[in-house]
């Protein structure tokens, strides 16, 4: 493993850091690009408003993540339980709060906005890692270990679909059922876990009619392409424009006010449309190396904690990559999930990065040093 001294002489693994740094920088220049023209046109009347927002969390997450990364982080499990209920309060509170188109996901904060949902993720990583490595091989009875663990992600998974968030409580339910496995779960009890949670996801999207309507408009938006198909319908549009080398940096016909808020879910569209297929594939490449790297720290890892909190990290961040490429491709149905690193929003930088502290000093105290 190539690792470079970062203070202190405290050991990480470079490739990975390199690799968010990266990542981080290309989300600061997309953002700018992709919210210019709205910020210019719109109400803030500043075509670099978003992205002096964005810049900022992206340096706050930076520092903060270089001073957790010198944290050993099996001090981590004396704080699992404030941070839990810490979690569980926001998630309450988030509720009362005024809705955002029908959704309540955000609490008004001093210095902006807080979404609970984001901490609920990795809450249950270190819930799991904590009470899997306690528990050793009685993870492999179901109704002693494993339900219970289900119970607490469908508890998390619960309070953010409250909120209107079905696809961060889907993320929620697959990263528990991940460590689930990896902690040693029967491969019986991993498999029909997810044969029961398959069907009561399906029940949560016929229940909410656009839920549904996304649903069975995926497979066809053009057949309502102004209506329920039209987000879709302007990101492959984008995806199209773009071409291999893509119209060139800022030239995105699609940001002027036909995609939505073209700096959130959809931003690998406007990526597409600019930077072409050469920049897709960048940008996969880089989320391929951070998977690679975060399995890699798991298996080498000195104990089952630093194993389970790498896998749990690793996988918010893989799950979340893979369905907003695949919504923004049109492989699977619309749906509400930011691209890590990359896609606006101040808190969920933040908190990613806060993690990728977390994962970079598990690398620092591998066993391969």
């Amino acid at each position: 493993m190539k690792k470079a001294k970062l203070f202190d002489k405290v050991e990480v693994d470079f490739i990975l850091l390199a690799t968010i740094l990266l990542l981080v920088a290309i989300g600061v220049i997309a953002v700018y690009s992709a919210s210019s023209y709205i910020a210019l046109n719109g109400p803030q009347h500043n075509d670099k408003f978003f992205l002096y927002k964005q810049g900022a969390a992206a340096v706050l997450g930076i520092i903060i993540m270089l001073a957790v990364e010198k944290i050993d982080y099996h001090k981590l499990k004396r704080i699992t339980g404030l941070v839990v209920i810490a979690a569980v309060i926001l998630l309450i509170i988030v509720l009362f709060t005024p809705p955002v188109n029908g959704a309540r996901r955000w609490i008004q904060m001093p210095f902006g906005t807080l979404q609970p949902s984001e901490i609920a993720k990795y809450t249950v990583v270190l819930v799991l890692a904590k009470s899997i490595e306690k528990r050793g091989e009685k993870i492999k009875y179901f109704w002693s270990s494993v339900f219970v663990y289900l119970l607490i992600g469908g508890a998390f998974a619960g309070l953010v679909i409250l909120e209107k968030n079905l696809s961060i409580a889907s993320v929620i339910m697959g990263v528990t059922l991940i460590m689930l496995f990896v902690g040693g779960a029967k491969l019986a009890h991993t498999v029909g876990l997810v044969g029961g949670i398959i069907p009561v996801g399906l029940l949560f999207i016929i229940l909410e009619p656009y839920r549904l309507q996304r649903a069975l408009n995926f497979t066809n938006p053009w057949k309502d392409a102004k209506g329920a198909g039209y987000q879709l319908c302007q990101s492959l549009l984008a995806l199209g424009s773009g071409g291999i080398l893509g119209v060139g940096l800022g030239r995105s016909r699609q940001k002027c006010f036909y995609i939505p808020e073209p700096y959130n879910d959809f931003i690998f569209s406007i990526i597409a449309e600019e930077k072409g297929l050469i920049g897709c594939i960048v940008i996969m490449i880089l989320f391929l190396i951070i998977i690679h790297r975060g399995i890699k720290i798991a298996v080498h890892a000195k104990d089952a904690y630093g194993t389970l909190l790498a896998v749990g990290i690793t996988s918010v961040i893989a799950i979340q990559a893979i369905i907003n490429i695949a919504v923004v491709t049109g492989s699977m149905p619309v749906t509400g999930v930011p691209l890590p690193f990359i896609s606006y929003g101040g808190s969920s930088l933040t908190i990613n990065l806060v993690a990728m502290g977390i994962l970079l000093n598990i690398s620092s105290q591998s066993n391969t040093k």
